[in-house]
């Protein structure tokens, strides 16, 4: 097990799911782990039409035992038409271009729950243009950047979508990473940012995000939507989880870009940019605390 691997609940999946749809196309996490992303979104997309055979499954897994069991996961699941490899994705991705071996293969959607704060992922780092144009590399000890930078190469241009959950330092982190988080703000790729709650997670306690990057349309993009969905769940056992209501309304909140006082706004990029120096962190957009209730005495 990855240090900082955890393991994405079945409520974040229905976010992430209902969030960017991934109907029809294909499908690919560059870190699958046991393949409950793809199980559990092939599961909401049928709900959804009833057929998942438009959706093409692709994964990468580097650990062998935990890729055997992805495999076995898609057939026992019906979906043993999902392609899944195991290879380190940083140094030997599987998919590349099928007409430049040094590039990338471009997917519709993609999913992906990245172990957090990865301390060795440049280990024996091949780059096939991951930070081509990105201005800097991320840092050594940290592949928070490193994942969202493969994802965002593995996109299809012009039309690719995805969805991705990291710690909430990703949103305000200095030197290189906010280099980086520059150059993605300002070529507009990010479509929305919701605030998931603490100890939601299995496997770490700390509070997460979900990031939603599209392509489509990036040149009349305003601003980023963004939802504070921290305090919306209910306790289970040790953990918290998204209640059905909650997911509703992220998904609901998020889909129709509705601004909800305490909960959801459209942030204009002006006031990212200017105001807050290209700092994404939540709070500074979004006022979640609960007003005191004075008493007159």
């Amino acid at each position: 097990k990855e240090e900082g691997e955890f393991y994405t609940p079945h409520d974040a999946v229905q976010l992430i799911a209902n969030m960017i749809e991934p109907f029809d196309g294909t499908l690919y996490d560059p870190c699958c782990g046991s393949g409950g992303m793809f199980i559990q979104s092939a599961d909401i997309i049928k709900a959804h039409s009833g057929d998942i055979s438009r959706i093409n499954i692709y994964g990468q897994e580097k650990e062998p035992a935990t890729y055997r069991l992805a495999k076995m996961n898609l057939v026992l699941h019906n979906k043993a038409s999902g392609e899944i490899h195991s290879d380190n994705t940083f140094s030997d991705p599987w998919y590349k271009d099928d007409n430049d071996e040094t590039k990338l293969r471009k997917f519709d959607y993609i999913v992906a729950n990245p172990p957090f704060s990865m301390k060795n992922w440049m280990d024996g780092l091949k780059p096939y243009g991951r930070f081509d144009d990105f201005d800097e590399m991320p840092p050594e000890k940290n592949g928070d950047y490193a994942w969202l930078l493969h994802i965002i190469k593995s996109m299809k241009n012009q039309t690719g979508k995805a969805a991705v959950i990291l710690p909430h330092g990703v949103l305000f982190r200095g030197n290189a990473e906010e280099t980086i988080r520059k150059n993605i703000i300002n070529r507009h790729l990010i479509k929305g940012i919701i605030g998931l709650p603490a100890n939601l997670f299995y496997g770490t306690g700390i509070p997460a995000c979900i990031i939603v990057l599209d392509k489509e349309n990036t040149e009349n993009r305003t601003g980023i939507f963004m939802v504070d969905a921290s305090h919306g769940f209910i306790k289970d056992g040790d953990k918290n989880r998204l209640r059905e209501q909650d997911i509703y309304k992220i998904v609901t909140t998020f889909n129709s870009m509705t601004e909800v006082s305490g909960f959801s706004r459209f942030v204009p990029f002006d006031e990212i940019i200017n105001k807050n120096s290209y700092n994404l962190n939540i709070p500074r957009y979004i006022d979640s605390t609960e007003k005191e209730d004075l008493q007159s005495i």
